[in-house]
């Protein structure tokens, strides 16, 4: 064997040159791996002070950019463990709104030092717990008046029965209004916030309980008159109702398909091929539209002074909420239907 060419393929096998293969053909080399540089990650500090006294109430250091307000507030509890992150309401200017769960930390109008303000919004209970207490309540109350149990209405009425047709068709009407919101909202409804303040039970409770209280002791009151039109008066009234509340269901069932499960997307509603659903060009919120009809058509049928109050109460508030949905519709979508009123078509 010549030497020098052992020499060469051990010199070469080190890196002094080509590596040779067994055709005496030079071995191709591997690319060399370039190592680019890591990017330096860039930490935002976040500061939240209270937004009545400016009290500084915490520091967060090497806060990832994507960090999202929730996350946020999930880090200011381990600081703050009454203010769990239901209660808190973190915002840009002390006066300012709230800032959205999902917003972004480096997609905020801040530096690399942002400065947060928060409010305590008090104790929180779910909307579920709310609205099925609220509900719930209202259907036991009417029943009670309904089967007249002692100490309402004097002890010779003690569980008797009320001779009209009205009454018994009003305490169908009532009870199934109320069980129809019960499922509604165990299975139909998608709620935007996970929690409302606790104080608001106290208020929904007295306003719904109170007026269902009202109402059934007229209505079911041994000297009860039926209504001044009789039959034809009932019947248009049942038609009315039973109308609407086909209606206020096939809205609520429209606008829950908008809304995947677990998310916050909101979408402009459109009419779909259910007719109850074509309100919906002209009206952003019918499904307070039928609710109100629904009302009213059961004032017509009891002709009782209680519940044409409550309609109206009911009609003047859920006009109030009707006005901020329409106007957040137009904030939010530019494309949305000029065409649309609030709550009452070409009129409110």
């Amino acid at each position: 064997m010549d030497l020098s060419v052992s020499v060469v393929s051990r010199e070469t096998s080190r890196g002094l040159g080509p590596v040779f293969g067994l055709n005496g053909l030079p071995r191709p080399m591997p690319p060399k791996t370039i190592r680019k540089p890591k990017k330096a990650v860039l930490f935002f500090e976040v500061e939240i002070l209270d937004a009545k006294t400016r009290e500084k109430l915490c520091f967060l250091d090497k806060v990832e950019p994507q960090a999202t307000i929730a996350e946020i507030k999930n880090l200011f509890t381990k600081s703050h463990p009454q203010w769990y992150p239901a209660r808190q309401s973190l915002r840009l200017d002390p006066k300012g709104k709230s800032l959205k769960d999902e917003d972004v930390l480096q997609k905020l109008p801040v530096g690399t030092t942002a400065t947060l303000y928060f409010r305590d919004l008090g104790a929180q209970i779910s909307w579920v717990t709310v609205f099925l207490t609220e509900y719930a309540g209202p259907l036991f109350i009417y029943l009670l008046f309904y089967f007249r149990v002692p100490f309402i209405y004097g002890h010779k009425y003690d569980f008797t029965s009320s001779r009209h047709t009205v009454v018994h068709l009003a305490c169908i009407c009532h009870s199934f209004h109320y069980i129809k919101r019960l499922l509604e909202t165990l299975f139909v409804h998608r709620f935007s916030h996970g929690t409302m303040p606790l104080r608001n039970i106290f208020k929904n409770c007295t306003y719904y309980w109170g007026f269902a209280a009202w109402m059934a002791y007229y209505i079911n009151h041994p000297l009860y008159t039926p209504p001044t039109y009789g039959a034809q008066q009932v019947k248009l009234a049942l038609a009315i109702f039973v109308i609407c509340q086909l209606g206020n269901f096939s809205i609520h069932m429209a606008l829950r398909d908008l809304r995947p499960a677990g998310s916050k997307t909101r979408k402009i509603p459109y009419p779909t091929k259910n007719p109850f659903t074509w309100l919906f060009l002209l009206v952003s919120c019918p499904n307070y539209t039928y609710e109100v009809g629904s009302w009213i058509g059961f004032a017509i049928m009891t002709q009782c002074l209680p519940v044409a109050l409550f309609s109206l109460v009911g009609f003047t508030q859920m006009t109030i909420w009707a006005k901020g949905k329409h106007r957040s519709y137009l904030r939010e979508f530019r494309d949305y239907p000029p065409l649309r009123m609030p709550i009452i078509p070409f009129l409110l």
